[in-house]
């Protein structure tokens, strides 16, 4: 059973993990080289919960505590209890969900691991937008994607922001990063997949007519938001494709873009 600890110092060291929620450089640095995550809302701490992640600490405004007892009788980490100011003081914002938890993150696994299982592949390139990050694993998540493969400097699908904005399904979609970029698209294609780059270009097909669903194994290239994918990254693909505009529109969000091509790859995709 977690303790439950009533904190009144926004200085106290025991609540260091939340410090500067909102410093985005600072908690790029620090997250990921102190082995942690944040975790905001009922429904994405539950998630990340179940999705085997251990959880380190909870920080929870009074009225959360009843909400969050079952997690707090099941879990050994330690719960501290503050008033919404003093979470405010601390996460440098207003926090108004009023439950967040810090989690141990995991070893990642190689691209090679994913591939091995994976039909259906999403990968992205210096999508660098925590907010289109987490909309994509949404998606992906939604509509029947295998697995993730990230490049280099994509952001950090553990980052808050995008926990919080894909609802937490960035535990439910493997990921992994490749370590080179664009060399690593290599290994993607020996593990059998036909590259499919998604760009606005009026030279690519129209995804109706490269019918991606048809496709034994199939894997969506991204680009970030405005550059699209880069002229090395285009090169690489075996193809590519296109989403049809209408109204004079020239391109989508990508996190918009993704989830309409999403439904194009997996609809009707062959059976193992």
């Amino acid at each position: 059973m977690a303790e439950l600890i009533t904190v009144e110092d926004p200085a106290d060291p025991r609540l260091r993990d939340y410090t500067g929620l909102t410093d985005v450089e600072l908690r790029r640095r620090r997250e990921p080289a102190e082995g942690l995550f944040i975790a905001e809302g009922e429904k994405v701490i539950r998630r990340a919960k179940d999705a085997g992640y251990e959880m380190r600490s909870m920080l929870l405004s009074a009225k959360w505590v009843d909400v969050m007892r079952d997690v707090i009788d099941e879990l050994p980490a330690p719960v501290y209890a503050v008033s919404p100011e003093l979470a405010e003081q601390v996460t440098g914002y207003h926090v108004h969900r009023g439950a967040l938890a810090s989690m141990q993150r995991r070893p990642l696994p190689t691209a090679v691991d994913l591939l091995g299982s994976a039909r259906r592949v999403v990968i992205m390139e210096s999508v660098n937008d925590h907010t289109n990050i987490g909309a994509i694993f949404r998606s992906a998540a939604a509509l029947g994607m295998d697995a993730v493969l990230l490049s280099p400097d994509c952001a950090d699908p553990l980052y808050r922001r995008s926990v919080k904005v894909s609802m937490g399904a960035v535990f439910s979609v493997p990921y992994a990063r490749l370590d080179a970029w664009p060399r690593g698209l290599d290994a993607v294609r020996d593990a059998g997949f036909t590259l499919l780059a998604l760009t606005p270009d009026e030279k690519a097909k129209s995804l109706d007519e490269a019918a991606p669903h048809r496709m034994d194994r199939v894997a969506l290239m991204l680009g970030a938001e405005g550059d699209g994918l880069s002229t090395k990254a285009l090169m690489a693909a075996d193809e590519w494709v296109r989403i049809p505009m209408a109204h004079g529109v020239d391109s989508l969000n990508v996190g918009a873009a993704a989830a309409v091509a999403f439904y194009a790859v997996a609809t009707g995709r062959p059976q193992a």
